[in-house]
């Protein structure tokens, strides 16, 4: 039940975020933009490590798979892209493009067992749940 509670969460946070993005980037630029939220967010996370424990930094070096170590320089791309597709689309149409092209890259991951995650059986049902998802863009988007 946590885990549906957070995702919930994440969900209606990143829309919001989306659009005070795309906001902000109306206003200055996209990399003045970019860079402010991933400043600001760095500013809040070492705020949380001083004020929830300091667990070594230095153990960012000892991950295994060093490739790892790039969510971050791909966080930025997802802003720059989330703001523009905001931007282009609108925020509803934005995020439902969103989310489907997670689903299908978090399933490919799966399937392929990828960056380590335990690979898994191929799914018609997976596959036809996205294709629905895919159906109610269509339908969301579809004009008279």
């Amino acid at each position: 039940m946590w885990g549906i509670l957070v995702a919930l969460i994440s969900g209606a946070l990143m829309s919001i975020q989306g659009v005070f993005n795309t906001e902000v980037t109306k206003q200055t630029s996209l990399w003045v933009s970019t860079g402010w939220v991933q400043f600001s967010a760095f500013l809040v996370c070492v705020l949380a490590w001083i004020f929830t424990g300091r667990d070594s930094v230095g153990a960012l070096w000892q991950v295994d798979n060093k490739y790892t170590l790039l969510g971050g320089v791909i966080g930025a791309f997802i802003t720059v892209t989330v703001i523009q597709s905001m931007g282009a689309l609108g925020p509803a149409k934005a995020a439902m493009l969103i989310v489907v092209s997670q689903l299908a890259v978090a399933y490919l991951i799966e399937l392929l067992g990828l960056f380590g995650v335990d690979k898994q059986p191929f799914e018609w049902r997976k596959i036809i749940g996205m294709l629905i998802s895919i159906a109610g863009i269509i339908i969301f988007k579809w004009q008279k």
